[in-house]
């Protein structure tokens, strides 16, 4: 079997969507006419924030496993992660009596650490960024000859995150624009091809943070380019290199990818922890922070932002708060006309 799943295409991600249906929650849309009247449109955020494991990557993961022989279930399977990915694994993993191994960087949240755990997986704490964790992984796997399932470049793993546009767009139909935010791509790489698959103008924007930058730097300059370093208050997407597999979707599929500062998107959490009474994590408040940042620039009328994460650790609030201090976005007077 190919380790990567077949190729991406609609057709795959429409057939994980049926498959994952009855194990996902339907995650709600959530819609403010306080936030339409300052951006000018009418926005939808979904909220996978609400997803089992308070984050999107149960889709990808359940999915993954779904495709997976007995006998490679077997045997285990092993992953590197920022923090959600590894609790998709270890739930997805923990359904199926699966024994999952989990490599973390040092830095991440504890409550990340500790949900994990608590969903039965071996947790390994490595490196300062995913990279060097991701790096370990590999190495311990060929020890093991445990099935790897990679946080974003598989195609299963994007066909699985890809089954929120197929949810969103029979939520909304009239949507015509999606943010999405991007770490390694496999979120914006699923969902881009489940939503050209539905409607092929339907724009895909994906979002960055400006301190891990590594897909922006490679889609803008058509050179793959990776960082040595990443530095952001959002460390479900601090990557600092393109996937291999990604980096070609994102290419083909993605209209345009945007960056924001941590101001804006720690202004966005707070917007949307006031506003709307709902926590966001830093990478879950990235497209949100792109709205209020680009508005002007996007022409869209009806415009769906991917919330994709809340497991904030809450001890980073006071930092959020005083970064939010420095960013506020401003009203606009009127609907944009496409």
């Amino acid at each position: 079997m190919d380790s990567l799943g077949d190729r991406l295409t609609g057709e795959k991600v429409y057939q994980a969507w049926k498959k994952l249906k009855p194990i996902v929650h339907q995650t709600p849309l959530l819609t403010s006419h306080t936030t339409d009247e300052l951006v000018g449109k009418h926005v939808y955020c979904k909220m996978e924030n609400q997803q089992k494991t308070g984050a999107f990557k149960f889709r990808g993961a359940s999915y993954k496993l779904m495709q997976m022989t007995d006998e490679e279930l077997e045997n285990g399977v092993i992953t590197a992660s920022a923090g959600n990915h590894a609790q998709g694994v270890a739930h997805a993993a923990s359904k199926l009596g699966v024994k999952a191994t989990i490599f973390m960087s040092e830095g991440t949240p504890l409550a990340k650490v500790n949900a994990t755990r608590n969903y039965g997986a071996d947790v390994i704490l490595t490196g300062e960024s995913f990279q060097e964790a991701y790096q370990a992984s590999l190495e311990h796997q060929l020890k093991t000859g445990a099935t790897y399932i990679h946080p974003f470049d598989d195609h299963d793993i994007m066909a699985g995150q890809g089954t929120i546009a197929m949810e969103l767009l029979r939520q909304e139909d009239r949507i015509d624009t999606i943010l999405v935010p991007i770490g390694g791509g496999g979120l914006i790489s699923g969902i881009a091809v489940a939503a050209k698959h539905i409607n092929r103008n339907i724009k895909v924007i994906g979002v960055q943070a400006e301190g891990a930058a590594a897909i922006y730097d490679s889609y803008r300059t058509k050179q793959v380019k990776k960082w040595t370093q990443v530095n952001t208050i959002a460390e479900g997407i601090a990557v600092k290199e393109p996937g291999k597999h990604t980096l070609p979707i994102i290419r083909e599929y993605v209209d345009d990818i945007v960056t924001v500062t941590d101001e804006q998107i720690a202004a966005a959490i707070i917007y949307m922890l006031e506003r709307n009474k709902t926590l966001m994590e830093g990478a879950g408040a990235a497209a949100l922070a792109a709205l209020f940042a680009h508005h002007h620039q996007l022409r869209s009328r009806h415009c769906g932002v991917i919330v994709s994460g809340g497991n904030l650790d809450i001890g980073n609030m006071q930092r959020i708060q005083e970064l939010s201090e420095k960013y506020k976005p401003k009203k606009v007077k009127s609907y944009v006309a496409l």
